[in-house]
């Protein structure tokens, strides 16, 4: 039987995991970026269904607290260089979306 990581094993790995985000999102590499959130979502549920209860000592807790703040720092970044493209797609989307009520309204 494998033993389940720790609590502080998964925010390293989501830590890790959110490093790469931020390579992919600034070499603008969506797929690899969408692949490596679903592997940090998949971690996110593994800490939510660990509830355990084990209290962390006070080392553990610090590097708890720097993980988790190393993990928001990266998901500032991959927003810095995904928001600036969601919004392209969002015009793209509306001006499409827009043009075919036209062509509808006015049969061309």
């Amino acid at each position: 039987m494998l033993a389940m990581p720790s609590q502080i094993e998964i925010y390293e790995d989501m830590s890790a995991l959110s490093a790469q985000m931020v390579t992919a999102a600034r070499a603008q590499d969506w797929e690899t970026l969408v692949g490596l959130e679903r592997s940090v979502a998949s971690l996110r549920k593994t800490l939510e269904s660990d509830e355990d209860g084990n209290a962390l000592s006070g080392i553990e807790l610090e590097r708890k607290r720097a993980l988790i703040q190393r993990i928001l720092e990266d998901d500032a970044e991959v927003r810095r260089h995904t928001e600036p493209w969601m919004e392209h797609v969002r015009q793209f989307l509306g001006d499409t979306s827009r043009r075919k009520r036209v062509e509808r309204a006015y049969g061309a």
